[in-house]
């Protein structure tokens, strides 16, 4: 199991929710972080919890539906010097529930593979090279199990096309330590997945971290996160390795 202690982890879409939730696991495991939301302003509570935990962090804002925010927030951490060794490309849009679908409009489109396909992808192509020089990394690309739901094709098809870009990057990277993985956190009861949801956002911990701990050297894999609710870390990352 991959000791992160000291590591620097960049969360997206830190301030709430999943998120959240990955925010305060991996500053537990003595990770430094680099939070990410549209505003310093809505990350300043988890700031202050995962500060409170013994480590470092800092908060970065960026609008992920404009290409020029992302490489303003990317040229930002480069500037501050660390080392960017775990990333989880965890913020996600839904932008409509179209009863009717077939009037679902381009915009749909355009906005969710921005935020859930290509902001995500600039990001991995930022840092993965870094890692590959290094000779370590994990790249932890969220997804959702969403499938025959036409009312959200704009989300569907961008998390399809995500895990998509995520396996094929995995084929390049499979045997070594820098390590691109998939997680679904299952349907949960956030700001996204909205109040009706089976979950709540806790149950998706640990699995959702999963990724970020294992240590077989295996790429492009899906870690389904409700498969380790409740259980402990390491045993969570010794059942992922087992049978996944």
């Amino acid at each position: 199991m991959v000791n992160v202690k000291g590591k620097w982890c960049l969360i997206t879409g830190a301030s709430r929710g999943i998120g959240y939730n990955i925010a305060i696991l991996m500053a537990k495991q003595g990770a430094n972080l680099i939070l990410q939301s549209r505003s310093k302003e809505h990350t300043a509570n988890v700031l202050s919890e995962v500060k409170s935990l013994g480590v470092q962090a800092f908060a970065v804002e960026a609008e992920l539906s404009s290409m020029e925010s992302v490489h303003t927030m990317l040229s930002e951490i480069d500037e501050s010097g660390v080392n960017v060794e775990i990333v989880f490309n965890n913020a996600a849009v839904q932008i409509a529930y179209r009863t009717d679908y077939f009037k679902t409009p381009v915009s749909d489109y355009t906005e969710s593979f921005n935020i859930n396909t290509i902001a995500p992808m600039m990001i991995c192509y930022h840092f993965i090279p870094k890692m590959i020089e290094q000779g370590f990394g994990r790249v932890i690309n969220v997804t959702s199990g969403i499938k025959n739901e036409p009312e959200q094709a704009g989300y569907s098809a961008s998390k399809a096309a995500l895990d998509k870009v995520t396996t094929d990057i995995g084929s390049k990277l499979d045997g070594t330590d820098v390590m691109i993985s998939l997680t679904d956190p299952g349907w949960c009861r956030t700001d996204l997945g909205g109040p009706n949801a089976p979950n709540s956002p806790e149950s998706a911990v640990p699995g959702i971290c999963v990724a970020a701990f294992v240590d077989d050297k295996k790429s492009g894999r899906l870690f389904p996160a409700q498969m380790f609710t409740g259980m402990e870390l390491a045993d969570a990352v010794s059942k992922a390795e087992a049978e996944l």
